[in-house]
C-alpha cells in the first residue's frame, strides 16, 4: 500500500543524478529542534511546525534573511534505533541574537549532493520527502563516489518554490563526501 502512495503522490527517481554542490558558506538558522525518531518524525515534524508558527506570531525572527528561506535539518541519525535530531527554522543572516526559546544552528559549508522533492500536490510533502531520502540513501549514495559527510545528515531548503499553488518544490541537501 505504501508504494502504491509513494506513486501517486511523487516523482519517481529511478536513475536520478542529483547535482553535488560545493556550498561555500554556511547556512544559520534560527529555530527550534526535537529529538525524534524513524516511527515519530510524521507525529513530531508538524508538531514542531506549529509550536515555531505559533511562537513567531509574538516573536520576530532577528536579522531574517531575505529573501525567504527555511530549513529543516536532520543530524545525528542512530541507524539501531532510528532516533535523531530535527531543527526546523527561518535563515538569518547571522546569529548574533538568539531570542529565548529559540535554538541558533548553523549548517556547515560542504559538498551536499542536491535532489529536488517535487511532490504531485501540496498534501504530499511528507510522502516526497520521505521518497526522496528513501531513494538517495537506499538506491543513489551506495552507488555514487560519495559516503555520507558526518556533519549534518541532510537538510531541506524551502524558498518561494515551495509556497506555489502549481508545481510546488524543495530541495533536500544530503551531506556527502567523496569516498576514501
Amino acid at each position: 500500500m505504501a508504494n502504491i502512495l509513494m506513486r501517486l503522490f511523487t516523482e519517481d527517481l529511478e536513475g536520478f543524478e542529483p547535482e553535488v554542490r560545493d556550498l561555500k558558506d554556511p547556512i544559520r538558522i534560527l529555530g527550534m529542534a526535537a529529538d525524534t525518531t524513524m516511527s515519530r518524525i510524521y507525529q513530531d515534524a508538524p508538531a514542531l511546525g506549529k509550536r515555531f508558527s505559533e511562537f513567531k506570531k509574538s516573536h520576530p525572527i532577528p536579522s531574517k534573511k531575505e529573501p525567504w528561506g527555511f530549513t529543516a535539518v536532520s543530524q545525528g541519525f542512530a541507524r539501531e534505533s532510528g532516533a535523531f535530531t530535527y531543527l526546523m527554522g527561518d535563515v538569518v543572516t547571522d546569529l548574533d541574537r538568539v531570542p529565548a526559546g529559540l535554538t541558533g544552528f548553523e549548517i556547515p559549508a560542504g559538498l551536499y549532493a542536491v535532489f529536488p522533492v517535487r511532490p504531485k500536490n501540496r498534501f504530499a510533502w511528507g510522502l516526497a520527502i520521505a521518497n526522496v531520502k528513501r531513494y538517495a540513501y537506499g538506491k543513489w549514495l551506495p552507488r555514487s563516489g560519495y559516503d555520507p559527510a558526518g556533519t549534518v545528515d541532510d537538510f531541506e531548503y524551502h524558498d518561494e518554490r515551495s509556497l506555489r499553488k502549481r508545481n510546488p518544490q524543495i530541495d533536500l541537501y544530503v551531506a556527502v563526501r567523496a569516498k576514501r
